[in-house]
């Protein structure tokens, strides 16, 4: 009986999608301080965990949701 050898080929990894220079600018101008820990990981979650430090990021929708739950700690801009 001869054996058969199972090659395993592995799947290359797909590609992340470049976005056409879809940026937003936000600055968390709101103390996590009293907030429950939800807020204060999602301010963690867009790099942002001091007064006044400015992150640019993706305008995806997931980032747009994680904006939304926490809008009244921070000042969006729209970057080109």
């Amino acid at each position: 009986m001869a054996e058969e050898k199972k090659t395993t080929a592995k799947k290359a990894a797909p590609k992340a999608k470049k976005t056409a220079g879809k940026t937003v600018t936000v600055t968390q101008i709101g103390s996590p301080i009293g907030r429950n820990a939800k807020q204060r990981q999602t301010l963690v979650g867009l790099g942002l965990n001091k007064m006044h430090r400015t992150r640019v990021l993706e305008d995806t929708p997931s980032v747009r949701g994680m904006i939304n739950a926490v809008k009244h700690l921070v000042k969006v801009e729209d970057a080109a």
